[in-house]
């Protein structure tokens, strides 16, 4: 049997891009709430996501936006994985959908998808969804599609990078919310060099009309314009579900009329401020996702005091 050889990180060179600023700079800010204000006035974010298995990441996402401010969330989960899903929280909404033998959404539920669409302020796509073929076609769709904002996280941007040519196409304002290795996959590259990561980062943003969140330490946030390196956060921080916290805040502050970059930046900000205020109480090492959206209260508080 030939013997193949080693893989090699790819070379692939992206353009130097604007300098970037610290995400502390001139923070966005939510506007007042006013004193008649109900429910409708602070949006609908509609969760995409969950599967057999992977209940959590949607709940997740869906606590975190409602602490994040949302007037309403609605959960559109695979019908086997409702109840698991329900049981995490009251306040939000369930919907269910048609499921395959996996326990993952069916590309059948697309129709459904869209009509629950119809009344959201934004849309969030991805956590705990799981791949198949079938998944990888309704993401294309909702993504080319669905003209309302929209923020891709998970297994919602592995199908996006398996149909690449799709990214330049969104039906409305995207933002993606990838790891390295995700984004390594949407860039086609074997792995991103750490010197490269903001370059690349405006360089997709730019080329595809988004905003893309760039996780990791010292997070870039930039919709290929400008770029933002946040300055909150820790490595506590680095456990399973934070990211589909970061999903559920972004949208909620979406829905509350933000722009994508402005969202995005806000929310980086607040989710790492509320990972600090974690770290101080429960340690690095005990730390878990839900601690953050434990620590939403002190941190909105703590960002209205600066």
């Amino acid at each position: 049997m030939p013997v193949r050889p080693p893989r090699r990180a790819s070379k692939r060179e992206f353009p130097k891009m604007p300098q970037t600023s610290s995400n502390q700079t001139a923070l966005p800010a939510l506007p007042p709430r006013p004193d008649d204000a109900h429910k409708g006035h602070f949006g609908l974010v509609l969760l995409v996501g969950g599967s057999r298995g992977m209940a959590g990441s949607i709940s997740l996402a869906g606590m975190a936006a409602l602490r994040g401010g949302a007037g309403l969330v609605r959960l559109a989960v695979p019908e086997p994985c409702l109840e698991t899903v329900a049981g995490f929280e009251a306040s939000y909404m369930t919907v269910p959908l048609p499921a395959d033998a996996e326990g993952r959404i069916q590309a059948e539920a697309y129709d459904e998808l869209v009509a629950q669409s119809q009344a959201a302020t934004v849309v969030a796509l991805g956590p705990g969804l799981g791949r198949s073929s079938g998944l990888d076609r309704l993401v294309s769709q909702l993504y080319r599609e669905l003209p309302c904002p929209m923020v891709v996280d998970a297994d919602g941007l592995n199908a996006l990078s398996s149909q690449r040519d799709v990214l330049p196409h969104g039906g409305g304002p995207r933002i993606l919310t990838p790891h390295p290795g995700e984004f390594a996959r949407l860039v086609d590259v074997e792995r991103l060099p750490v010197e490269h990561r903001v370059d690349a980062a405006v360089e997709l943003a730019s080329r595809c009309g988004v905003v893309v969140v760039l996780k990791g330490h010292r997070t870039c946030i930039t919709d290929g314009k400008s770029a933002f390196l946040n300055e909150t956060g820790n490595p506590g921080m680095a456990t399973g579900g934070t990211g589909d916290v970061l999903t559920g805040l972004t949208a909620a502050l979406v829905s509350q009329r933000l722009a994508p970059l402005d969202a995005a930046r806000l929310a980086v900000h607040l989710h790492g401020l509320a990972g600090d205020l974690a770290a101080e109480s429960v340690g690095q090492m005990a730390m878990i996702a839900g601690d953050l959206i434990s620590f939403f209260t002190e941190a909105f508080c703590r960002l209205e005091g600066e």
